[in-house]
């Protein structure tokens, strides 16, 4: 482990869903701003391995990594914020902690020992915990803790965390983010909640060295002054964060309440000018002051939980602001789409998107939805099976296949012009077994994608099961339907498009993990372009 590398723990209290992610990404967004390396990683108390195999409901957008880790969806807010890659090494589960120390015992590697959680489980998290540190390329590595403090599964995380500060000294930092309810009936803003949950981290040995307190009010002096009495802290360490409009304030309103500051001087690395913050800025700039708006239709069936699709609605406003262009999504729930309706649904739209989603619930509706973009001319984008239902509607439609299907949908289907990959028929493992991360796509000469992406090689992530069934592809091009993006290694088909619609894109991959906000991804700035342009005309 790199000795100088400094560690910053970030856990919660009182209330899931404050925002840990979001601070502990803004926090690394200023520190980087002044020059330093930064890495976050996030720890999950949930015993599943990884997300995979959670239904978004439970846990919203499974992020997928270029090493093809899936991961928590608050990878995809560090990834945004700092603009930089991360991996398997940065999401770690309780799952793959007990997984680690009972395959060690199996082994035999604790020669005849009682495993305990304290100290083999314990001895685990902190190793993880230090693991990035290792390359030696990281001057301060950001761990965030989810759940709350209190939670049960919990326990062993904040146990690490207390051994950590005592090992590492000044090398290590704890914060503490909690909540301080309004109540109108009495016009007050309440500290209770806080100092019970810092309380609680106390009980457990770990003094938080600096609170951020969620507020949708000032907390003015008096009542940092009292927090700070009650809980230990330097009144300058008490930081509010207030509600913002967007995500994307929180690294600015962080910075007036000099977080970063704070942070530098308690692990004691140097306060060097003011964090460069130009480009961030400017991205915010245009973000908040459009010149024009469109709005885009997201087409999926898990639209009641927006997180759901995280990562494609982040890249819209990415793609948006480098447009100075608003960008106002109109969710359409495919399940509710029917031929009757959908025109209807789908009126006046600028662009549409049909969104990833396992399964046959809702294809239906997604595949309406394609036939109304191809047919009247609106923008197209379709992700991971929003591309494999244009493909579907177009040899339904086009084709006349009328029973054409995925396998995935209808296994007996004579016609399946979507099919289960050649290497997955004998999978039968659900976790961890998809075609997962970064691959390699060589784009067609001509081709629209070619001349958005502006080179020959592309690498994108994937996450299926499922492909384009090549047995299909010589029909499909002689109507129309061209394959613009191949798999150079296995002739898999990445990329769809049709050549005499304005701009209909279908894609196997998921373009939205690699948009950055200083780094908006080509397709979906080409897709609000187009968007405009159909506006416009």
């Amino acid at each position: 482990m790199n000795s100088k590398t400094k560690f910053i723990f970030v856990t919660g209290g009182v209330t899931s869903s404050l925002g840990k992610g979001i601070v502990a990404s803004s926090l690394a967004n200023l520190l980087q701003a002044r020059g330093f390396s930064v890495t976050i990683q996030k720890f999950d108390p949930y015993i599943n391995i990884d997300p995979g195999t959670l239904n978004p409901y439970e846990h919203g957008e499974c992020y997928v990594t270029d090493d093809g880790a899936e991961t928590d969806l608050d990878l995809g807010h560090y990834e945004r914020f700092l603009d930089c890659s991360t991996s398997q090494a940065n999401n770690i589960t309780t799952g793959r902690i007990y997984q680690s120390v009972i395959n060690k015992e199996r082994r035999g590697d604790y020669l005849g020992k009682t495993v305990q959680v304290i100290p083999h489980i314990t001895d685990e998290i902190k190793y993880r915990m230090k693991l990035l540190a290792e390359s030696g390329r990281y001057d301060i590595v950001i761990t965030e803790i989810g759940g709350t403090v209190g939670d049960i599964e919990a326990l062993p995380y904040i146990e690490a965390v207390r051994q950590l500060k005592w090992e590492l000294g000044e090398g290590c930092l704890s914060i503490h983010l909690t909540l301080v309810p309004y109540l109108k009936a009495t016009g007050e803003l309440k500290t209770k909640p806080t100092q019970h949950s810092v309380k609680t981290l106390q009980e457990s040995g770990v003094q938080p060295d600096i609170l951020v307190c969620r507020a949708e009010q000032s907390l003015g002096s008096e009542i940092k002054r009292k927090l700070a009495n009650f809980c230990n802290v330097q009144p300058d360490s008490v930081i509010e964060s207030l509600d913002a409009t967007t995500i994307y304030d929180v690294p600015v309103l962080l910075r007036l309440q000099k977080l970063d500051e704070v942070v530098l001087k308690k692990i004691g690395l140097p306060i060097i000018g003011e964090p460069d913050m130009n480009r961030w800025n400017d991205f915010l700039d245009r973000h908040k002051n459009p010149k024009t708006k469109v709005e885009i239709g997201l087409i999926g069936k898990y639209v009641e939980l927006k997180d759901s699709y995280k990562s494609i609605t982040e890249a819209l406003i990415h793609a948006g602001a480098n447009c100075r262009t608003g960008v106002d999504i109109r969710w359409i729930h495919s399940e509710n789409l029917t031929r009757e309706n959908a025109f209807e649904a789908l009126k006046n739209l600028h662009g549409v998107i049909v969104a990833p989603g396992f399964g046959s619930r809702g294809l239906e509706g997604k595949i309406e939805a394609v036939k109304i973009a191809r047919e009247q001319g609106v923008p197209f984008l379709g992700i991971c099976f929003g591309m494999q239902a244009s493909v579907i509607e177009y040899s339904r439609n086009v084709l006349n296949v009328s029973d054409a299907n995925s396998r995935e949908v209808d296994p007996n289907t004579k016609n399946a012009v979507i099919d289960l990959m050649e290497d997955q028929k004998k999978v039968i493992k659900k976790g961890g077994t998809m075609r997962l991360g970064a691959c390699n796509c060589e784009l067609k000469n001509g081709s629209k994608s070619y001349e958005l992406y502006g080179k020959k090689i592309i690498s994108e992530r994937h996450r299926h099961r499922f492909e384009f069934n090549n047995s299909y592809l010589e029909r499909l091009e002689k109507s129309g339907m061209k394959a613009t993006g191949v798999n150079p290694e296995t002739g898999l088909v990445e990329i769809v498009e049709i050549p005499s619609h304005p701009w209909f894109i279908g894609v196997q991959f998921h373009p939205e993990y690699k948009s950055t906000v200083v780094n908006p991804h080509p397709l979906f700035v080409s897709f609000i372009k187009a968007s405009l342009i159909h506006k416009n005309s």
